[in-house]
């Protein structure tokens, strides 16, 4: 449930400029999670790391949706 709150606040986050700009000036995840509080989303630090890198993982799942036989992290030509 808070990562679903995570996401919609994130989702908030990219239709607001000004929210966006409080957010890119937040320096620890503490913050973060106030200022979402402000806006009634409610999740801990923990939760909100939680989100981020399940988040991190579907964008590499994706990234293989999309470049199909080459994994994001390996190279084309070896070294």
């Amino acid at each position: 449930m808070a990562i679903e709150t995570v996401r919609e606040f994130l989702e908030s986050v990219k239709q607001d400029q000004r929210l966006k700009e409080k957010v890119k000036a937040a320096q620890e995840p503490e913050t973060l999670v106030e200022i979402a509080k402000e806006r009634s989303y409610i999740f801990s630090p923990e939760e909100l790391d939680t989100a981020l890198s399940n988040l991190s993982k579907k964008q590499d799942e994706l990234a293989a949706l999309v470049n199909p036989g080459i994994s994001p992290r390996r190279h084309l030509h070896p070294r």
